[in-house]
């Protein structure tokens, strides 16, 4: 099955020190690029030197060592390389709205880079999957291809086996409807990455780390907090001792950006403005 593109899709996977969005790096980086005029798509994988100590819990599920990326460039070595690869190209992974999305914009926010997600559609595989048949990527594998999955968690192994679900998922899903207890939708799982994008996202949670989030007005509320369910813009405004205090606290840089943008939009009266980088859902 080929794509139907509007736009190139970079499907990508990460193995990194930790799980934690903040605090940990990079160390292996897999991605594969298919072209919306078609042709065989590129594969790049970089090994990563973190700078930063690999933890063994990491280290046992993907199997890179210190030893192994000692020598290899930094990411602020190949952030060019990396934001050229990328381009304009819609986003595609496993579990990627929540981790591999959130990460590499961390670590080019830490070089001085912004990945702008806001005019991409983001496609998460695992998303789908939990959706209409709930469980792991191997177990994906296994019933999307019928294959079962070697090698699991080397970056262009499982890069290479999300692509392959995907296109199993919509081999299998053509026409299907999609319900629960209270809303149907009508075959959501189609051969369009936005269509694909609209399905996966739950649009109520506006960045990964689910600090904040949409409430039913559309207004951004925290999820967090002495000000849990009420307005971020209103409520930072009024205590700017407490958005001294998120800006300077381990919070993602989207949050930061957000936050922001949210007490200027209150203190300028233009309350009701969207912020741009409000556009990652999970």
């Amino acid at each position: 099955m080929e794509f139907k593109l509007q736009r190139d899709i970079v499907f990508f996977d990460i193995e990194a020190t930790g799980l934690s969005i903040i605090k940990d790096r990079i160390v292996q980086l897999a991605m594969i690029k298919y072209s919306k005029k078609g042709g065989e798509p590129i594969e790049k994988c970089w090994m990563i030197n973190p700078g930063v100590p690999i933890s063994e819990e990491a280290m046992a599920v993907h199997g890179i060592t210190p030893k192994d990326v000692a020598r290899k460039p930094s990411f602020r070595d190949l952030a060019e390389e990396i934001y050229d690869f990328i381009g304009h190209s819609d986003l595609g992974g496993y579990n990627s709205n929540r981790f591999d999305v959130p990460m590499l914009m961390e670590e080019f926010a830490r070089v001085g880079m912004e990945l702008d997600i806001s005019k991409r559609n983001l496609i998460d595989a695992q998303r789908i999957f939990y959706k209409m048949e709930p469980r792991t990527l191997g177990a994906a594998y296994k019933f999307y291809c019928g294959k079962k999955m070697e090698n699991a968690h080397d970056a262009l192994v499982d890069v290479r086996a999300t692509v392959e679900v995907l296109k199993g998922q919509l081999d299998k899903y053509e026409g299907v409807d999609w319900e629960n207890d209270d809303e149907v939708i009508k075959e959501p799982v189609q051969n369009d990455m936005k269509a694909l994008h609209d399905f996966v996202n739950d649009m109520r949670w506006v960045e990964p780390t689910q600090k904040l989030k949409m409430d039913k007005d559309g207004t951004i509320i925290f999820n967090f907090g002495k000000y849990h369910g009420k307005p971020v813009g209103a409520s930072l405004a009024a205590d700017k001792p407490y958005y001294k205090w998120i800006l300077n606290m381990e919070f993602t840089n989207q949050v930061k950006q957000m936050v922001k943008e949210l007490v200027k939009s209150y203190e300028s009266k233009d309350r009701f403005i969207k912020p741009a980088s409000c556009s990652l859902s999970v």
